[in-house]
């Protein structure tokens, strides 16, 4: 299967010679599934730490703000359990990029947006921002769809990847049981309640509206994509499971085979 590259130090002056002979010591002593240690990784799971103790810290007052601490908490640990659950079922395709910090422009566009919005109609609509039971609604949300999505990840195991495979590998098998057995694509299932659910719990109903219409169109195409591929890998055997699995996504039903 297609894996990330692990990442690369920079090269050490002459000086420095005893130091990267260290940091040599300390890959050779990994398990070879794992990639050598990167101080970047470090970095973005103190940042995620960081902000979830923030958000924990906003949560626990009574200010306008405590929601966006909710959001805050979820936010954070969504993609610190993106990091953790691949280290935990495929080491080998573990980088910097399965914390989904960097997923894409538009993704770190999206976020900014409601963070934007929030701001705004918290300044001129405070009272918005007040609805307790829509907040809690949206939190709830955002809990069901992490916690689908991280049932996926360990439920499909090392057949789990963040990159859609072009190539079958002697592992790869067809998981059909667990959370796969109520849908063909829990994880997307799983992400897409949560984004939604994010901008639910920030009571912010332009990105409400915006992360539903984005997302749905997003997970379409990409349940195509993934789909010819599995159609590619499995032939049949894939072909009934999608006869008798829904894809889980409102309206989506994959691609279309001709009989």
């Amino acid at each position: 299967s297609r894996c990330f590259p692990a990442p690369a130090f920079p090269p050490a002056s002459s000086q420095r010679a005893p130091a990267l002979g260290f940091k040599r010591g300390a890959a050779a002593a990994l398990p070879p599934s794992l990639p050598p240690p990167c101080p970047q990784i470090a970095v973005r799971a103190c940042f995620l730490g960081f902000a979830f103790g923030c958000g924990l810290l906003l949560s626990a007052g009574r200010s306008a703000w405590r929601h966006f601490g909710w959001y805050m908490c979820s936010l954070s640990l969504f993609h610190y359990s993106e990091y953790l659950v691949t280290a935990i079922n495929n080491p080998r395709s573990l980088s910097l990029d399965s914390f989904l910090l960097n997923h894409s422009f538009e993704y770190n566009l999206a976020a900014l947006s409601s963070w934007v919005e929030f701001t705004l109609e918290k300044l001129l609509f405070p009272e918005l921002k007040q609805i307790t039971w829509l907040s809690t609604v949206g939190l709830l949300m955002v809990v069901f769809g992490d916690c689908l999505r991280k049932a996926a990840m360990l439920t499909a195991g090392s057949n789990f990847n963040h990159i859609v495979q072009n190539e079958k590998s002697d592992t790869h098998t067809l998981v059909t049981s667990g959370v796969y057995g109520w849908f063909r694509h829990p994880s997307y299932v799983g992400w897409f309640y949560w984004s939604i659910g994010t901008q639910v719990l920030l009571c912010n109903p332009i990105c409400m509206v915006g992360y539903a219409l984005v997302s749905w169109r997003f997970f379409r195409e990409r349940v195509e994509e993934e789909e010819i591929t599995l159609i590619h890998f499995f032939g049949e055997e894939y072909l009934e499971y999608k006869r008798k699995v829904p894809s889980g996504l409102p309206f989506i039903k994959g691609v279309k085979v001709e009989l």
